[in-house]
């Protein structure tokens, strides 16, 4: 039976992490970064953290997604208006070309989408960022700080995101090596992302218990009535094994483990439907305050339901998790 209980290390990572975005992340900040999604106070606080550099190599020892799994959830936990995630993963991703990636300076950012005609669509940050690394036919490219950048003026949840393209490009690496690395890179994305996720739905669901408690209808708390009550369990079932299946994919990531590709596709479809139902369930809670903009909940059902539209939603997502299981499969023969 494997252990996914914290170390000491990890546990004051959480703790050093909750507090920073506690202070910087409110839900004042979050409000006042929207619509473009981008806090750069926020960041900047990030950078004397040592982001995005935590995912870079020490000592010749390349960082592990444990402690990154926990930077993310703690960022989504706070709906963080910042790049972590997607810097994250483009700082692993440059850390494995090693000296075959050009030096960069800036925000880099990275696109989970394949770059379709030239262009990579829907990258998250992309409005914000001096360089994109994105997939376009068979090659991983890297744009350089002055890319065209097509970006909605407003969108369902901030997150900078906008259309990039790529004439110009950098080439970082082409064929069966381009093919590898991207592979990880996408599971990367998928595993923090599914982190983020988990964050969301824990913190938004949190939102709607503290609500059931305090609001009184009938001479009781409204959490007292079984049709509340179960719906708001049912989404704690959901968000805790959300959890521990980013757990499960960030331990098969960082020991290599063929069900690792697998592992982050379930992940983050799991996840971006129990932080999609939890904030539901909470927003109902809230009754029809839930749908105004003073209170808190709208934010985080807003940003889970971004963000699982940016993963994919649906049937399209089901293909890939079948594919990932049919991978995993024969991985184990």
């Amino acid at each position: 039976m494997m252990d996914f209980s914290l170390s000491t290390e990890q546990l004051d990572l959480r703790a050093g992490l909750t507090t920073l975005f506690a202070d910087h992340s409110t839900p004042a900040r979050v409000r006042a970064a929207e619509p473009l999604g981008f806090d750069p106070a926020l960041w900047a606080v990030l950078g004397e953290f040592g982001f995005p550099h935590l995912a870079s190599s020490r000592d010749g020892t390349p960082a592990g997604l444990a402690e990154l799994v926990i930077a993310a959830q703690a960022a989504g936990a706070c709906l963080a208006s910042a790049p972590l995630v997607e810097t994250l993963v483009a700082t692993r991703l440059l850390d494995r070309l090693g000296s075959t990636g050009p030096g960069t300076a800036g925000l880099v950012t990275f696109s989970p989408r394949p770059a379709v005609a030239g262009v990579a669509r829907t990258v998250p940050w992309a409005a914000v960022a001096e360089h994109v690394i994105a997939w376009d036919e068979g090659r991983i490219v890297m744009s350089g700080p002055g890319h065209d950048v097509d970006r909605p003026e407003q969108t369902l949840a901030g997150l900078a995101l906008g259309h990039v393209d790529l004439t110009g490009a950098a080439v970082l690496a082409s064929g069966p090596q381009a093919t590898a690395l991207f592979a990880e890179a996408l599971t990367d994305w998928r595993i923090l992302t599914a982190a983020g996720l988990a964050g969301i739905g824990a913190a938004g669901l949190r939102l709607g218990v503290q609500y059931a408690r305090t609001r009184h209808q009938f001479g009781q708390p409204i959490g007292a009535f079984q049709a509340l009550a179960h719906q708001l369990a049912d989404a704690a079932t959901l968000v805790d094994g959300a959890e521990l299946l980013v757990l499960e994919a960030a331990w098969a990531g960082d020991t290599g483990s063929p069900r690792r590709h697998g592992l982050a596709a379930m992940a983050a479809t799991f996840a971006g439907r129990a932080a999609r139902q939890a904030t539901d369930r909470s927003l109902h809670a809230h009754g029809g305050y839930g749908y105004t903009l003073e209170y808190n909940i709208q934010l985080y059902f807003r940003r889970a339901k971004a963000l699982g539209l940016l993963h994919g939603d649906g049937a399209a997502v089901d293909v890939v998790v079948e594919l990932a299981l049919s991978d995993t499969d024969e991985g184990r023969r």
